[in-house]
């Protein structure tokens, strides 16, 4: 007896631990919505309020959110999707999302629940093209969470300890930025002590294809039938990769811990990291006083001396989307849910950096007045939108695999470039 009121009351304990976990009390009669979306401190806590905002007003609706790394979100997502179990609700880069509405896993926006009279009428809401890389056949398939570039952030301390004013000697080229980072490292033998500025590992259709782009090459060919286009600016990007890494000038590897995320703590290991306007506001969170201190700065995406056309670091989107294979009921709450969020845009700006582009907010004085904003907008004016396509995951590892073999392998520049011509030709002839 006593094992059977035993057994009973840890059923009924794990029966409340489970109704009452995760966001909020779940009732019988409550439709759950599963909400899979990046790790972000300052907007974790900004969507908690979000999500108990919209739970009030919203009797019967639960969301459920799940945090990853940004990451680990493209193979979670894959996994899931892969065995029909993916969220309501994700959002991922869009060059790994893309391939997600080409295979109709994701729904069209319902313009009913979003709020939105038409299709023209969500498209005017925006920055022009910034729905272009989510429409298809004329229905959006997506909402932006965030549309970031990314420019450099110069740590001024550390460029005056090397003898540099950095509001004069901040590197405006590429080759600049190697002959700075040369001044500013600190080696413990082979070890990289402090580096002046290291690239956004693995990143690289962000980051890296515009300096290719800078130099007159392109990953697709115009008419999208040939892949690694004009040899001579692949070799030129690919022999600055081999100078750059450890078995060159030693100013920085993959194998080192990412520049953005070291930046922060103003620990003299770290003078200039790629990123985005977020980085501010993470600043101000990791640690105020050098958030205050006006000892750092942001300066534009650099150029090559001889390049053939002035190229900025790509942007590229986080797009809340959701799945088409959920009852239309709870795709109908999901959208709701996503434009309650969404309808937020200046305190996205001021609490967590982010840009959601609406004319509205590119508009506002909150934008106007954010630091170096200006830095941003007019690169992103210099970039275009990230390649995306079907095979953009694939492409973009077939970039890691070419760039880090001349960085770690030894691999010679030209060996590396038929390597990734071939694989990258096989890959788009795939489709």
């Amino acid at each position: 007896m006593k094992k059977l009121v035993m057994f009973s009351m840890l059923s009924i304990f794990c029966l409340m631990f489970v109704l009452v976990s995760g966001q909020g009390v779940v009732g019988a009669e409550d439709m759950v919505i599963t909400f899979w979306t990046h790790e972000d401190p300052n907007r974790m806590e900004l969507e908690t309020r979000y999500i108990q905002e919209f739970e009030a007003a919203n009797p019967g609706i639960k969301i459920e959110r799940v945090l990853n790394s940004s990451a680990k979100m493209p193979e979670l997502l894959l996994t899931a999707f892969a065995a029909n179990q993916g969220p309501h609700i994700f959002n991922t880069q869009i060059e790994d999302a893309y391939a997600y509405i080409v295979y109709g896993r994701v729904a069209p926006v319902d313009l009913e629940a979003a709020g939105y009279a038409s299709y023209d009428a969500l498209r005017d809401a925006y920055m022009q093209k910034v729905l272009d890389s989510v429409t298809i056949d004329g229905k959006v398939y997506g909402l932006p969470l965030e549309l970031t570039n990314w420019c450099v952030f110069v740590n001024k301390n550390v460029f005056r300890s090397a003898g540099l004013d950095p509001d004069k000697d901040y590197p405006k080229t590429w080759e600049e930025m190697m002959s700075v980072s040369e001044k500013l490292v600190i080696r413990d033998g082979d070890i990289l002590i402090r580096r002046g500025f290291d690239f956004r590992y693995p990143y690289y259709l962000v980051s890296i294809m515009p300096m290719v782009e800078q130099l007159g090459g392109k990953l697709i060919s115009d008419d999208g039938t040939t892949a690694i286009v004009n040899d001579d600016a692949w070799l030129k990007f690919l022999s600055y990769m081999a100078e750059w890494g450890p078995n060159g000038k030693n100013l920085g590897s993959p194998t080192y811990t990412n520049a953005r995320k070291l930046f922060n703590a103003n620990n003299n290991d770290i003078a200039m990291c790629m990123t985005g306007l977020y980085q501010e506001e993470r600043i101000r969170a990791d640690n105020e006083e050098f958030y205050n201190s006006g000892e750092w700065m942001v300066v534009p995406y650099p150029q090559f001396e001889n390049a053939v056309q002035e190229v900025a670091s790509c942007y590229y989107g986080h797009y809340y989307m959701v799945n088409s294979q959920k009852p239309a009921e709870e795709q109908a709450a999901a959208w709701k849910f996503i434009a309650f969020m969404l309808s937020h845009p200046e305190e996205y700006l001021q609490k967590v950096g982010l840009i959601q582009p609406t004319k509205a907010l590119m508009a506002s004085e909150t934008f106007k007045n954010t630091p170096y904003g200006e830095v941003f907008a007019a690169d992103m004016e210099k970039g275009h939108i990230v390649y995306y396509a079907e095979n953009s995951a694939k492409m973009q590892e077939l970039l890691k695999e070419a760039i880090e073999s001349v960085m770690l392998g030894g691999i010679e520049p030209a060996e590396a470039l038929e390597t990734l011509k071939t694989k990258a030709q096989e890959v788009l002839d795939m489709e």
